[in-house]
């Protein structure tokens, strides 16, 4: 790769300070950033991109996504996440297949690039067997991006898939340590007493991976879960804490003292019902934050609807609250300069990434984001760049952005993407599923009803554990 130089942009470098540099270059030379500063020398050979008019920013972070979806984009816009668990959990997710799971992690991993997520945490739940799991991996390996695949299969156990021959097969074959490439598991702890998925997390602690688990999910993941993790030893700062929307002070306490963090996935918290964006609790506490799309089915992949979702929702319970003693609240407490951070440093300090991406600075990987649309009227003036990024810019903004200093989009068009592949393996899958399903199937697929089972109180389908009951129906897993 040639050295890259960005010249003359605003600089929001997301540093400790968040150092600010106005009419700044970035100089980019083997995979990380070089220097910033005004009037820089480059390299011979170096390639030049105008940054004037423009905000240069790091890469942003998405800590949650469920890529393996965006086949599915939109087919979701008007359910719950009951119908979530029921088209997904107990009825059509299984008949996904290997070469389906490529087909959404593909189409998933390009809309992040394109808009400017450099870093996405891969929330691959529906990985029913390793060649599920190869296929997912071959596709982030086919895109030029970082992403971390979090390992879950959400139509077994985690106490089974973990602890299977065929998953530690996968994890010495594919997972090589590469800067481009992170691993987690990805589970939920469902609140048994009996705790079954202690073996998952014993899987974890002996592979040194960080778990991701959906907590705080109402009806469905709770305090229970947050104090059985607590109570065995598997919270740590590595555990990121998915929605955490519906939880009482004591898991909060329990989170913020064992140094874990939340992936908050506004729009997902709003629309579907897993609880209230939880911002303000987590700000209460002391708890780092990060933010998340959670998936396609539904919403946009781009973080710019994260920020400006977040801020909406903090400050309208803000300015509820206030009303309702009759008061009128005069200085918001969250600010875009804080969601801005989220979406950039928060992931990387979720990530373990911190010293690697998530600012710009000398030493860096060159993850970096060129925000610049010199014909739209929407991009002057900058006043307050931070609350340009969070409320104005979107991701028809995004005119560069460059992975571990390799240009993957320049001039609002993705770098070497072969679109009509993807297009082209993407409505294989839907057809797929239609021939699968019936075509009636799939039409109703878009508001599905409810079946006669326990998904009200229990989506997951390995287990009749009954939160309500209290009742333990299935066999528990052998003790050791």
């Amino acid at each position: 790769m040639d050295p890259v130089v960005l010249r003359n942009g605003l600089v929001l470098t997301m540093d400790d300070a968040h150092t600010v540099l106005p009419g700044a270059d970035v100089l980019i030379v083997d995979e990380r950033i070089a220097e910033i500063g005004v009037g820089l020398t480059a390299p011979p050979g170096t390639v030049e991109i105008d940054a004037a008019g423009g905000i240069v920013m790091p890469g942003m972070i998405d800590t949650h996504r469920h890529l393996w979806q965006t086949a599915m984009r939109g087919y979701g816009a008007d359910w719950t996440l009951t119908q979530y668990f029921v088209w997904y959990y107990l009825e059509s997710g299984r008949h996904f297949r290997p070469e389906d799971i490529y087909a959404g992690n593909v189409l998933g991993a390009l809309e992040a690039l394109d808009a400017g997520v450099t870093t996405t945490v891969d929330w691959s739940h529906g990985l029913q067997t390793p060649q599920h799991a190869d296929a997912a991996v071959d596709a982030l390996e086919s895109v030029p991006g970082r992403f971390v695949l979090a390992y879950g299969n959400i139509q077994q156990g985690p106490w089974e898939w973990a602890t299977s021959p065929g998953f530690r097969d996968f994890v010495r074959r594919r997972i090589t340590g590469s800067d481009l490439l992170g691993f987690q598991m990805a589970f939920d702890v469902t609140g048994d007493p009996a705790f079954p998925e202690r073996a998952a997390f014993e899987v974890a602690r002996d592979l040194g991976v960080p778990v991701t688990t959906h907590a705080g999910v109402w009806g469905a993941t709770n305090d229970d879960g947050i104090r059985l993790m607590h109570e065995h030893g598997f919270m740590t700062p590595s555990t990121i804490y998915v929605h955490a929307a519906t939880l009482t002070h004591d898991s909060y306490h329990r989170i913020a003292a064992t140094g874990g963090s939340v992936s908050v996935s506004t729009e997902s918290e709003q629309s579907a019902g897993q609880g209230y964006p939880p911002t303000w609790q987590l700000r209460d506490h002391g708890i780092p934050v990060s933010l998340s799309m959670d998936t396609s089915v539904w919403w946009s992949g781009d973080l710019f609807s994260a920020m400006r979702a977040t801020l909406g929702a903090d400050r309208s319970r803000e300015h509820l609250q206030a009303h309702e003693r009759a008061e009128t609240v005069t200085h918001v407490h969250l600010r875009a300069e804080q969601v801005v951070d989220w979406a950039t440093r928060g992931g990387s300090r979720a990530l373990g990434l911190d010293g690697v991406v998530g600012s710009l600075q000398p030493g860096r990987r060159a993850d970096v984001v060129l925000l610049k649309n010199d014909a739209s009227p929407v991009m002057f003036p900058i006043l307050n760049p931070y609350g340009h990024v969070a409320f104005q810019a979107q991701r028809g903004d995004v005119h560069t952005v460059l992975v571990n200093g390799r240009i993957v989009k320049r001039d609002h068009r993705l770098v070497g993407a072969d679109l009509g592949k993807a297009r082209a393996d993407v409505e294989r899958t839907v057809e797929h599923l239609i021939a699968t399903m019936g075509e009636d199937a799939w039409r109703k697929g878009m508001n599905p009803d409810i079946p006669a089972t326990k998904v009200l109180d229990n989506p997951y389908t390995y287990t009749e554990w009954d939160a309500g009951s209290a009742q333990w129906k299935h066999t528990p897993p052998p003790a050791g």
